[in-house]
């Protein structure tokens, strides 16, 4: 469980801040997130507020502590790292209940101080690069905001692209059912552009892998692009189905049976594959080590 309390006796007459610096260790800036969040709680479980005085007999904290389950990072340098997420891990908890996301790994790893630098889809697989210290995690969260940075992206398509194509569409939040869908459908949406290569045509599945080169990096961005043309990606339980089947998903009431009857797949065949960037000075050209099992076949 990556949050759990932990509890603190308290100094009465202290205030909060200076408790979670001196007492428990933490650095401002944490302490600040810390009780911005509501995650300071006095004895009856009232939450301590910032700059509050301290009049209780202890402080429980709400933090988060990361554990490991196996997966290790598969380059590491001095200020940063990269892991190969494979599809279905989340990047990073959405609600308390969430037992065990990449962000796990990354703090076991790492420490409190490493974080995302960004973030992928969860049934997305492939690369995620981390920062291991705070210096890091602005010089990285820069790169990206400035797109100093390239990825590339592996796909199995429905249908046959035969030439490259450049999908320049603006990308909007969905005004339907499915609270998380984006649309090519508005124009005032956020200028959105990929660049999509074939690699192969499979005749018998009438499917296609692609290499897809996001310009931008907006939600759902390559998801949405190719099935705004009529080639929408295997597994995807969003895009191109009917929304009834996605509302399925959501709720976890899909079956793997059905999944693969409607999407043509039992996961999303999208893979962050390669990573390009500059960092003090040096350039790093890094390629994932997974493998999609359905590219065999291809």
């Amino acid at each position: 469980m990556p949050f759990v309390f932990k509890k603190y006796p308290a100094i009465k007459g202290k205030k909060i801040q200076l408790f979670l610096l001196h007492e428990v260790g933490m650095s401002m800036s944490m302490a600040q997130k810390t009780l911005a969040k509501k995650r300071v709680f006095n004895n009856n479980g009232h939450i301590i507020e910032n700059s509050q005085i301290l009049e209780c007999e202890y402080v429980k904290i709400y933090v988060f502590e990361g554990h490991t389950r196996g997966l290790k990072p598969i380059v590491e340098k001095e200020n940063f790292a990269l892991f190969d997420k494979p599809s279905g891990l989340m990047v990073h908890p959405v609600s308390r209940s969430n037992k065990y996301t990449l962000l796990d790994e990354i703090k076991y790893h790492f420490g409190d101080d490493a974080n995302l630098a960004h973030r992928i889809d969860r049934e997305t697989s492939g690369l995620v690069l981390v920062s291991k210290n705070k210096n890091a995690d602005r010089t990285l969260k820069r790169m990206f905001e400035n797109r100093y940075y390239q990825k590339e992206y592996l796909a199995i398509v429905q249908g046959e692209i035969k030439q490259s194509i450049t999908i320049n569409k603006p990308i909007s939040k969905d005004n339907g059912k499915i609270n998380i869908k984006m649309t090519t459908k508005n124009y005032k949406g956020k200028d959105s552009c990929t660049f999509v290569t074939p690699i192969k045509y499979n005749n018998k599945s009438n499917t296609t892998l692609i290499k897809a080169v996001p310009y931008t990096g907006r939600q759902h961005q390559i998801r949405v692009h190719l099935d705004s043309i009529g080639h929408r990606i295997l597994g995807d339980p969003i895009y191109g189905i009917e929304e009834e089947i996605s509302n399925e998903y959501l709720l976890k009431k899909l079956s793997s049976k059905n999944r693969l009857r409607h999407t043509g797949a039992n996961r999303l065949m999208l893979q962050a594959n390669r990573i390009l960037f500059t960092y003090d000075g040096v350039d790093y050209d890094i390629l994932s080590k997974l493998i999609l099992r359905e590219l065999i076949t291809l």
